[in-house]
């Protein structure tokens, strides 16, 4: 029997770089380096599509969005996990409530995550209240506190949808 309830965990670190925006939930930070990666490498919505995806089994964002695939290259974040809500519907779940910590030294993300918050749950279609986004340092202890990257975790509950909700928009 199918469980009604599933969780899971996602992580993602890039390296932060000149030349590049920074984009971290979908929004742009102003900054003057950004996220070095295939796509707009913001490792808070890779984390959340991470969680989405282990909740489900259907395994990782790499085998889902393959770096190197020139259909991904600088592809805005947004964009899979819409493609991933989608998935999670097609097999039968919804999102249920995301938790996600990003860790930065700098810049200074507190100011944002309000419209971080709101630029996930309009794509993941989820009221506001059920997308929380915090953000931390790391006390300038390692790669992270060196000002050298970026990081993000995050945690998703998922529940089992009927098949009339599942046929619906």
């Amino acid at each position: 029997m199918k469980s009604r309830l599933r969780i899971g965990i996602g992580y993602d670190i890039h390296p932060l770089t000149q030349g590049r925006r920074l984009v971290l939930g979908g929004v742009d930070i102003p900054f003057d380096k950004g996220l070095s990666g295939w796509s707009d490498a913001d490792v808070l919505t890779h984390a959340i599509i991470d969680a989405l995806l282990g909740a489900a089994a259907l395994g990782d964002i790499g085998s889902h969005f393959p770096p190197g695939e020139a259909q991904y290259k600088d592809i805005s974040s947004l964009v899979l996990l819409k493609r991933v809500r989608d998935k999670l519907k097609e097999k039968g779940w919804q999102v249920s409530n995301i938790d996600a910590t990003i860790v930065a030294e700098q810049p200074r993300l507190g100011g944002f995550t309000s419209q971080m918050r709101l630029k996930l749950s309009q794509t993941l279609r989820v009221d506001i209240g059920q997308v929380s986004v915090k953000a931390s340092s790391s006390a300038r202890l390692g790669f992270i506190g060196q000002g050298e990257g970026i990081e993000a975790q995050a945690i998703a509950l998922i529940e089992g949808i009927s098949n009339e909700v599942r046929t619906k928009s």
